[in-house]
């Protein structure tokens, strides 16, 4: 059988979206209200980790990448959607304060930055970064018009994952496990309709005393980290094994990805836009080699790139399988700013170089998996630092992994059964984000700040289970329960 080519998409983002308030009439004519709004001290956190940090999720890496998706051939790209992503484009408002984010703040934002330059490139540079902000909020809009962001995600989304991205291997009961997944499948299925299994295990975080429950739950498929276990570039890396509890176990391809996300990896081209460094009002108009940005080189090396990626993937699979590249969706637009070019380079490279591409879910009919080795049924795995969950319970984060275990087990020794409320601020409490911003130092005392919030809330639900806290209303809107 001839290898084949599994490009899964990880599509994810914390809980953001706060309902923060526009500012009230005649704001833009007032510029400098207008740019304190990056400021306001509403919802959950301000510039560049409130919901803006959705906002522009939005607008450099879903709307470009829908358009790839759509121009794709069925069954090239896995692409899971987390429920709580979902929830946040669901929410009624959230989409129009996009538009408003797109529409008044992000023009001005580089009116100032070309104001405050005198360099020909770097202002022509702003300018074509201004206009492609407007062509978002036309694409947005038009998707709106035509059924809405999250339902045009939802032609592509066939896999699923846990609530709130939980690190599912850290919690401490059967209940909270349950929570998670059920929660996660229902609101898929409500969303999207049909559903084959394929269940993304946050942070690719596995442990076999998950299987069985995970089974219950209807999961057939999931990814994971082995490339201690099997060793880089080794063909069992290309196939799938058979958990004893019954789950089809991925072993994602760390010798593909890291051609990407390696340090070494195609972003790191000189030629590409730096994500690091920014204009006052935080426009990225410089490329990595430190020259004012210049689009057009960057799209062609993003070309060469793919050709590149594809004429690896082809040897790698020479011998038949199938080769895993799991990414998180982010990293294409919105981290890596021509990603989703180099994408769309791939998906027309692979069929110029005849590599097929595959769905796991449509791979698992053409590949029987092998049974997984004892050493893989007995370690708990993550694609995070060390492939263990140091990253989200190492001594560097202990003071924010102890509290999310306690809580859990606190709600679980309660004689009566916590509140929708109550559950609410567990399952945001264990979205495994805030421990890894805390762990890669990237976003200062933001995560602690979201565990002690959570924390807070909670108890106070306890005390007051009717009591409803309008910042996560839209938070798990299909909860499954405390059973």
């Amino acid at each position: 059988m001839r290898g084949e080519l599994a490009i899964v998409l990880h599509t994810h983002m914390p809980y953001v979206e706060g309902g923060m308030s526009w500012p009230d009439g005649g704001i833009a004519g007032d510029t400098d209200r207008l740019m304190s709004y990056l400021r306001h001290p509403g919802g959950f956190g301000t510039w560049p980790f409130g919901e803006e940090w959705l906002w522009e999720a939005i607008a450099t890496s879903y709307l470009p990448l829908l358009d790839v998706l759509d121009a794709a051939p069925p069954g090239a790209v896995t692409l899971s959607v987390t429920p709580v992503l979902a929830d946040q484009l669901e929410h009624p408002g959230a989409i129009e304060r996009c538009l408003q984010f797109l529409r008044i703040v992000r023009p001005e934002s580089h009116r100032r930055d070309v104001a405050a330059t005198r360099d020909p490139a770097l202002i022509a540079e702003l300018q074509r970064s201004a206009a492609e902000y407007a062509g978002a909020a036309r694409r947005l809009a038009a998707r709106e018009r035509g059924g809405g962001l999250l339902r045009a995600l939802g032609v592509h989304a066939a896999w699923t994952s846990a609530a709130s991205h939980a690190v599912l291997p850290l919690l401490c009961t059967e209940r909270g496990v349950a929570l998670q997944a059920w929660t996660g499948i229902a609101s898929h299925r409500r969303r999207f309709g049909s559903w084959a299994g394929g269940f993304w295990l946050p942070e690719c975080a596995h442990a076999s005393w998950l299987d069985p429950l995970l089974a219950e739950a209807g999961v057939r498929g999931g990814c994971v980290e082995l490339t201690a276990r099997f060793g880089r570039g080794n063909p069992r890396h290309l196939r799938p094994l058979r958990s004893r509890s019954g789950p089809v176990l991925w072993p994602i391809d760390r010798a593909t990805i890291d051609l990407v996300w390696g340090r070494e990896g195609y972003p790191r081209r000189g030629v590409y836009r730096d994500y690091h460094r920014h204009t006052t009002h935080r426009h990225r108009a410089w490329a990595i080699d430190g020259r004012p940005y210049d689009h057009g080189a960057a799209l062609a090396q993003a070309e060469r790139d793919a050709a590149d990626f594809v004429a690896r993937v082809r040897e790698r699979v020479a011998g038949g399988g199938v080769c895993v590249c799991a990414l998180d969706t982010e990293l294409l637009g919105h981290w890596w700013y021509e990603g989703v070019a180099w994408l769309a380079g791939v998906l027309r490279e692979a069929q110029r170089q005849s590599l097929p591409l595959t769905t796991l879910d449509d791979a698992a009919h053409r590949h029987a998996p092998g049974p997984a080795p004892a050493r893989v049924e007995v370690q708990t795995t993550s694609w995070g630092e060390g492939e263990d969950l140091r990253t989200w319970s190492g001594p560097d984060v202990a003071e924010l992994a102890w509290p999310l275990r306690t809580a859990e087990l606190e709600l679980a020794a309660r004689r009566e059964a916590p509140g929708p409320r109550a559950l609410r601020e567990l399952l945001g409490l264990q979205a495994s984000d805030w421990a890894f911003l805390a762990h890669r130092r990237l976003a200062g005392d933001y995560p602690r700040e979201r565990i002690r919030g959570h924390l807070a809330a909670l108890h106070a639900a306890l005390q007051a289970p009717d009591r409803v806290d309008p910042r996560l209303r839209g938070l798990a809107p299909d909860l499954a329960g405390w059973g």
